[in-house]
């Protein structure tokens, strides 16, 4: 018979539990502070923003900011031209970085040293800004096309060496217990590594969501037609309207105290972050898995 493990705790084991989590609280609280002080004060009128500042519980309710963000209905279409490249984006980008992540990290594939340092020198150069609006706009002519808000992007090389070390850290025997059975390569990635490598999928995923979701330099560059403006890109025309039209109230002596500039660029900020907010606790658990063991191997 063992010794019976005593699993009563200690005084300092109790006080250092109480210290763990009056700081993971604490550290709770800065980390919500700021985002229930862009919802207050979205809901907050012009008028208290230059008397009070920015505050969590609005002194004036007012959804104003929100008539102004929600009242466009160019907003829905903006939604959705964002969740479409999102979700789209996403399984397109997916499966360039698995395809070529998965043979990066088979020490049999001949060359793959030389294509690894391919894609990492694309890392370091790049053809700069006016090359690659010529190849895009002229040469590939995806302008004022959806498309271009996807395939540009497509590839993050970064994100590609964060799936292959993924791959090469998972154990080698999964793998060549199934060539002793007979199966091939795409039997292997599909049957075997992508169910055990959910949480680096996951991480990848949601890097690349996040990506597409915040999407807007490439809207300003090759999108003239406004049905296929984005989210981010929509808001911040609204935006820039707005402050315009306030530099001119300005310059001409006009009231324009009514406009909701603080509170809207608040409301704009709930609006574009407010399904990436609810999407993440979902992808948290996998998101830190992913990460961990994604950086065991280089």
């Amino acid at each position: 018979m063992g010794h019976k493990v005593d699993k009563k705790k200690t005084s300092n084991d109790i006080v250092f539990d109480i210290c763990v989590g009056v700081i993971a609280a604490a550290f709770c609280v800065m980390c919500l502070y700021p985002f229930a002080i862009i919802i207050g004060s979205s809901f907050e009128t012009e008028k208290n923003f230059g008397l009070y500042g920015f505050s969590i519980f609005p002194r004036d309710f007012t959804t104003k900011a929100y008539s102004m963000v929600l009242g466009d209905s160019q907003i829905f279409k903006a939604y959705a031209v964002t969740i479409g490249t999102t979700v789209i984006g996403t399984l397109i980008s997916m499966f360039l970085t698995i395809t070529m992540a998965y043979p990066l990290s088979l020490k049999k594939v001949k060359y793959r040293n030389i294509v690894t340092f391919y894609v990492y020198f694309t890392m370091l150069f790049g053809g700069g800004l006016v090359p690659t609006y010529l190849l895009i706009s002229k040469t590939l002519n995806m302008k004022n096309n959806p498309i271009v808000l996807v395939l540009p992007v497509a590839f993050v090389a970064w994100n590609m060496f964060l799936m292959r070390n993924f791959f090469a850290a998972l154990p080698s025997e999964l793998a060549e217990s199934a060539y002793i059975d007979g199966a091939n390569d795409i039997q292997i990635l599909t049957k075997i590594i992508l169910p055990v490598s959910v949480p680096g999928i996951a991480t990848i995923s949601l890097f690349y969501a996040l990506n597409y979701w915040n999407q807007w330099f490439n809207a300003m560059l090759y999108i003239e037609k406004s049905d296929y403006y984005p989210l981010q890109y929509l808001l911040m025309r609204m935006l820039r309207s707005v402050d315009s039209m306030r530099e001119m109230a300005r310059s001409t002596g006009i009231s324009m105290g009514d406009i909701p500039q603080n509170s809207l660029r608040m409301a704009t900020t709930v609006v574009a972050i407010g399904p990436v907010v609810l999407l993440y606790p979902f992808a948290q658990k996998y998101f830190t898995s992913g990460l961990t063991v994604g950086a065991i191997k280089g």
